[in-house]
């Protein structure tokens, strides 16, 4: 099938060639209808001919071998596929803005560009719990469907770690696109996800300053500068980029991927929570390195490259997750259960990156108007805030893997499930109350976080009752 030869009206395989769209480099793309199928379609027909870059076979390869067993509103849905005789991959056609189509407006500011990235981090926290590291991660590849999701495509470039690695045994030498490839990926590593937490914060990088920060390198020599230069501080380019973004997009670009934010999901907490960013040396970085650093680090790369760190993406998640600690500070009510703050303990004991949020929640009124201060002038929210950290004192925890959040709801019980499920928390440590015939009969707000909340739940008894009882991800106790 020559692409080039293809016209409106044609049927390939049950499929009605509408209209061509802008092709791409290593693709024709055609919008495509089907009788009984009102899905908005897109047919992908790869550039196969004698004399084209071998990758593009490859790609081929790979994102039909991908594509279908991804699922959710992050990716596009997979519809049907050719074979090597006439090649395609038809998918659903995704209506939004391209990020491309933004960089033109950039520098963007800096909420906006913290709203943008988080839903870009949220979609590869979605594929990197489907086992798959996009690898190719740019601003082309990035739509904002109109529901406020990103979704991601072209994911032949991509690897599933339960799938062979056609691009590693097939493509000789590093793969990628110059601007955004990650140091690991110069050095031939494709394992790690965080590769594409450093691609996101070159985006970040862009959408910030209207410029890259390492250029549009054309070679695998030129990439290589990365592993030892760091690029010019945003800040130094657009002083209205805040000290918390400059930290976040820094962060994202370490060298060593262990030094990057441990998942997409904890990246996303800190641009939903920019007043809670825990601010380091880089957020006050105004220039670049000077010559002597550059050449220290150029000598040390050189003789010392990154290591391997293959290993399933199952196993990076679960080993960094988002905890969040619900505590009652309700007046009137038991103190706190001291065997909370050991559960929570534990648990991050247990899981050297994982993140802990501490959350309190002020029940307000329906009906009545609540004051903004109590009967001694001071302000309740500030107050719970302050009750919050204390007891968090007990908590042994490195500042960067802390936050403190007090919430105003009717709801508790909703306002920590709908929390949990925005922030894409894996795992609530929440205290329960004393019992009492009047809360077996209304029921408690540990009960129903157990029984709605989208992630696994651990409820911590009072003294004297039962011991902590662990919920499974189905928001059900176990036994």
């Amino acid at each position: 099938m020559d692409p080039n030869k293809l016209e409106a009206g044609q049927i390939i395989d049950g499929f009605r060639l509408v209209e061509p769209l802008q092709a791409g480099g290593m693709a024709n793309f055609w919008c495509v209808t089907r009788d009984g199928t009102d899905l908005p379609m897109l047919m992908k027909i790869p550039l196969l001919r004698a004399g084209e870059n071998p990758i593009t076979i490859i790609g081929y390869e790979v994102e039909q071998m991908i594509l279908p067993r991804l699922s959710g509103p992050h990716v596009p849905r997979f519809v049907a596929a050719g074979d090597f005789e006439r090649p395609y991959i038809v998918m659903e056609l995704i209506a939004g803005t391209s990020v491309k189509a933004l960089l033109e407006k950039t520098p963007l500011p800096p909420d906006q560009v913290a709203e943008i990235g988080a839903k870009i981090a949220f979609a590869l926290h979605d594929i990197h719990r489907q086992h798959v590291i996009h690898l190719d991660l740019k601003p082309s590849n990035v739509i904002l469907r109109g529901n406020d999701n990103a979704v991601l495509i072209d994911f032949g470039l991509s690897r599933h770690d339960q799938l062979p690695d056609l691009v590693q045994e097939e493509a000789e030498g590093p793969v990628g696109t110059g601007a955004y490839i990650a140091p690991e990926q110069v050095l031939g590593e494709r394992s790690d996800p965080r590769s594409d937490l450093f691609a996101l914060g070159v985006i970040l990088y862009f959408l910030a300053t209207g410029e890259r920060p390492f250029g549009e390198p054309q070679s695998a020599d030129s990439w290589r500068r990365r592993l030892w230069q760091h690029p010019t501080p945003p800040r130094a380019l657009n002083a209205a980029v805040p000290p918390w973004l400059q930290e976040i997009i820094l962060h994202c670009l370490e060298v060593d991927p262990e030094a990057r934010y441990a998942t997409a999901a904890q990246l996303a907490f800190d641009l939903q929570h920019s007043s809670q960013v825990n601010l380091t040396q880089r957020a006050d970085r105004t220039r670049r390195d000077g010559i002597f650093t550059v050449a220290w680090r150029w000598l040390r790369q050189t003789r010392k490259p990154l290591p391997q760190r293959a290993r399933a993406l199952a196993s990076h998640l679960a080993n960094a997750p988002i905890v969040l600690a619900a505590i009652d500070l309700e007046p009137g009510h038991e103190p706190p259960n001291p065997a909370l703050a050991i559960a929570v303990h534990r648990v991050l004991a247990s899981e050297p990156h994982a993140r802990l949020a501490c959350i309190s929640v002020l029940k307000v009124a329906r009906l009545a108007l609540d004051k903004l201060e109590d009967a001694q002038g001071r302000n309740p929210h500030l107050g719970r805030l302050a009750e919050l950290k204390h007891w968090a004192r007990a908590i042994t925890v490195e500042p960067e893997r802390i936050t403190y959040h007090v919430f105003e709801s009717t709801d508790p019980a909703g306002q920590l499930i709908d929390y949990a499920r925005h922030n894409r928390v894996d795992h609530i440590v929440i205290g329960a109350r004393g019992s009492s015939k009047l809360r077996r009969y209304l029921g408690s707000v540990s009960a129903r976080v157990v029984a709605e909340a989208p992630c696994t739940v651990t409820v911590v008894r009072p003294p004297g009752e039962h011991s902590a009882t662990p919920a499974n991800d189905a928001g059900e106790p176990q036994a």
